[in-house]
């Protein structure tokens, strides 16, 4: 059996990094220099709107979230798992981090099941139903960085568009068993604001009782919703520490010098 106290960091990139050739060359400088064994997730960005423009491929969006057609999920699928997955890889690989691309279809690496919905058709969108931890772990003990694009299959021959803060935490949740696991959400802000308008606002850290609170006083709404549920998901099951905070911060983020930390109290 090995040290349950190792530990292991499973970090979500978000779009507005991976736009940014700069800033997305900095992260993963950043990336690469934190010690240990690490799994980074990322998502897409804008340049699978700009191929289905080009291609002139609709796009819809509810709620901030995109419906996917069988045309979009090959763009997706191009793109995530493709070019911005390979382009994440060979980066690393220059800052001397021995990096593994893939997606939840790879090995029936996450299974999941076409969502159902009473009210909108999302497509070829996915929820997952299961994560290979043992596969995962296996590349992981070969001292292997793992870049996972946000697609995944339903073993019946289909793959699946599914969020990606989701398989961060369905990850970090599925390895909470093997390792001392922090979840690491980064975006465009240095944390969850009390106001969105000023950066200084920073929430330090939130128990559900403050969640519940300021979601009712709705000075957290939204966007924010979703990834702070994602972030409770994850501590109730197993994981030691989530923490939502600036992608141009990691370092401070994982030295527990920023961001927003979710706790159980």
């Amino acid at each position: 059996m090995m040290n349950s106290k190792e530990k292991l960091y499973v970090i979500k990139i978000g779009g507005n990094v991976i736009d940014d050739d700069r800033r997305l060359t900095e992260f993963l400088r950043d990336f690469s220099a934190l010690q240990g064994k690490k799994i980074l997730v990322h998502g897409g960005g804008k340049l699978a709107t700009k191929l289905a423009a080009e291609l002139q491929i609709p796009q819809h969006m509810v709620d901030g979230r995109r419906i996917t057609d069988a045309e979009t999920l090959k763009i997706i699928t191009m793109v995530y798992a493709g070019y911005i997955n390979k382009n994440i890889v060979v980066l690393l690989q220059s800052n001397g981090t021995n990096a593994i691309g893939l997606c939840g279809a790879d090995a029936s690496m996450i299974r999941a099941h076409r969502r159902i919905s009473n009210n909108i058709d999302y497509g070829f969108v996915g929820d997952i139903d299961e994560v290979n931890h043992d596969f995962i772990n296996s590349l992981l003990q070969l001292n292997l960085t793992l870049v996972v694009a946000p697609v995944t299959h339903d073993q019946h021959g289909q793959l699946l568009n599914t969020n990606a803060d989701t398989i961060a935490q369905s990850i970090a949740t599925s390895l909470s068993g093997y390792y001392y696991v922090e979840l690491v959400y980064t975006f465009e802000k240095p944390g969850v604001l009390l106001d969105v308008d000023d950066e200084t606002s920073v929430i330090p850290s939130l128990n559900p009782e403050q969640y519940a609170a300021y979601r009712d006083q709705q000075k957290i709404f939204a966007g924010m919703i979703p990834k702070i549920d994602n972030a409770f998901a994850a501590i109730g099951a197993g994981v030691h520490k989530v923490i939502i905070g600036k992608a141009e911060a990691l370092h401070n983020l994982t030295s527990g010098n920023g961001g927003t930390t979710i706790c159980h109290e």
